[in-house]
């Protein structure tokens, strides 16, 4: 989950700060980032995160410790 955090929050951050440059360098142009998309994103980011760090695990634990070493 902290991988995934700071994933997002790192994509926000950047997020904000190109919107931030684009109405820096274009001011008619209306920029702002609503905070319902920074909540989406962050909790999009974390549930992808956990899911497929969950789902790979959990097909891992059901395997027969002996077979799964077999191959390797």
């Amino acid at each position: 989950m902290a991988l995934t955090s700071s994933g997002g929050l790192l994509g926000i951050l950047v997020a904000v700060l190109i919107t931030m440059l684009i109405g820096a360098l274009v001011p008619s142009l209306p920029s702002t980032v609503p905070s319902w998309a920074v909540i989406t994103a962050l909790a999009v980011s974390m549930g992808v995160g956990l899911f497929f760090g969950t789902w790979p695990a959990v097909k891992a634990a059901r395997l027969d410790p002996v077979e799964a070493l077999r191959y390797e």
